[in-house]
């Protein structure tokens, strides 16, 4: 595998080499950010081989023993080629990851079909591991020893375990007592050096972008573009996945809005390649209390962002400067996405409906189905069109949301107002009973009513 590819500037367009990038992976010249490009596609395609056959050879890879074959981001090399030498790939086998059907969910929205891609199965349990695959392999062939990352929680699970993999060292920058015990508990385990420091999510960013500065430390945000190349992958699996007709809508969770620009990416240059026919609208969900791209969006129509103290229950995307807002601005406007928000109480009632239809998510997933019913209201996504669902992240992510909700302690009675009777619906709860057959009996009969 040759690296064949350069970095572009997203703002002023100027490209240079890899081996020229900044640590903190911004333009001297004007401060954005940069995207990997492959000098040599075009619309032709004619530096690869025909779409038929990298179809063919795609699929044919599962059937593989190697690692790199199995692995749902390196089976796809052919479209991400930025290393020199394979031997440098860091895999957990990830991607790969199910579209689920949502038949009760498609019924009670009155349409169709609608489907999740769930990224949520991936080995660390976001989506974080298919662009850490690639960016920390890229960070082993530069020969660095020392990754970092600041983190919400699911980018620090994932980076310390491909660390770990890679038997290289990880640091990880938290924002004290907001985040998920399940994510800390898998940074710890697969080894970082945890910090947890007095501030929010872009106090912590601010403060590992100086450190990055200062010390041989490969940073493995989201700004990195290598993070990109690989979160661009499930773009490709859910176009496999439907045969190669990609849907009509790809409704995406909004935090640092780097996923949303991965996948828009990566529908383009399949169809740039000829390897499919169109691209989706990508549309972004945000939470009404983290919400700066909708703002933007509403106010300047997405020119300018001004930065809010983001404020959510859905800690993977409580972010209020999202750093990957331009590409996101860009890939909405490209394929005719759209973006709206989303209340506590409608975030909370949607992952409970994805629960209930066995297949679970963490809060911040749940934003793309609260979405997708308040874009059916307003009558922006008609019944007959064809709609996928990304789920970020696995239930078991934020255990304790789950349990607050369905205990009536999660939400307040103000928030509970609007919802009442879907809340009531949805809510679970364990009941405690003598050990006595009649007792179990009983529920049984109360819960068949």
């Amino acid at each position: 595998m040759m690296g064949i590819h350069q970095l572009r500037c997203t703002g002023c367009a100027r490209e240079i080499a890899q081996e020229t990038l900044g640590g903190n992976f911004r333009c001297a010249d004007c401060g954005d950010l940069f995207e990997v490009v492959y000098p040599g596609w075009n619309g032709a395609g004619h530096t690869h081989p025909n779409p038929s056959a990298l179809r063919w050879l795609w699929r044919e890879r599962r059937m593989s023993a190697e690692t790199v074959d199995r692995s749902g981001v390196w089976r796809f090399r052919e479209m991400l080629p930025i290393l020199s030498d394979e031997r440098n790939i860091v895999s957990l086998g990830e991607g790969n990851t199910p579209l689920y059907e949502l038949p009760r969910l498609a019924e009670r929205l009155g349409m169709q079909r609608v489907r999740a891609k769930h990224q949520g199965m991936n080995p660390t349990g976001s989506f974080k591991d298919t662009g850490m695959t690639a960016a920390l392999s890229v960070a082993r062939e530069r020969g660095f020893t020392w990754v970092a990352c600041a983190s919400t929680g699911n980018t620090s699970a994932a980076m310390a375990a491909y660390a770990a993999r890679a038997g290289m060292r990880s640091l990880v920058l938290l924002p004290e007592g907001k985040i998920s015990w399940g994510k800390l508990a898998q940074a710890i385990d697969y080894g970082a050096l945890v910090l947890q420091l007095k501030t929010d999510f872009d106090g912590c960013v601010r403060v590992l972008a100086e450190v990055v500065s200062r010390a041989p430390v490969y940073l493995l945000n989201s700004v990195n573009p290598y993070r990109i190349e690989g979160q661009k992958t499930p773009a490709l699996e859910i176009a496999e996945q439907m045969e190669w007709e990609v849907p009509e809508h790809v409704i995406v969770p909004g935090g640092n809005l780097a996923n949303s620009s991965a996948l828009g990416k990566g529908f383009m240059e399949m169809k740039r390649l000829g390897l499919t026919a169109r691209v989706p609208k990508i549309s972004i969900i945000q939470a009404d209390g983290a919400n700066p791209l909708v703002r933007s969006m509403r106010e300047t129509g997405g020119e300018r962002l001004e930065a809010v103290e983001a404020q959510t229950r859905a800690s993977a995307i409580r972010i209020g400067n999202p750093a990957s807002w331009r590409k996101a601005v860009r890939v909405v406007r490209e394929t005719g996405g759209l973006v709206e928000q989303v209340s506590e109480a409608e975030i909370a009632v949607a992952k409970a409906e994805i629960g209930a239809e066995g297949i679970g998510c963490e809060p911040a997933s749940a934003v793309s189905l609260a979405g997708l019913k308040k874009l059916r209201q307003q009558e922006k996504v008609s019944a007959e069109a064809s709609v996928v669902l990304l789920l970020t992240g696995h239930t078991l992510k934020d255990p304790d949301y789950t349990i607050q909700f369905h205990r009536g302690e999660l939400l307040t009675e103000a928030e509970c107002t609007a919802m009442a009777a879907e809340i009531r619906e949805l809510r679970r709860n364990t009941v405690e009973l003598e050990a006595r057959p009649d007792a179990v009996l009983r529920e049984l009969e109360l819960a068949g009513r």
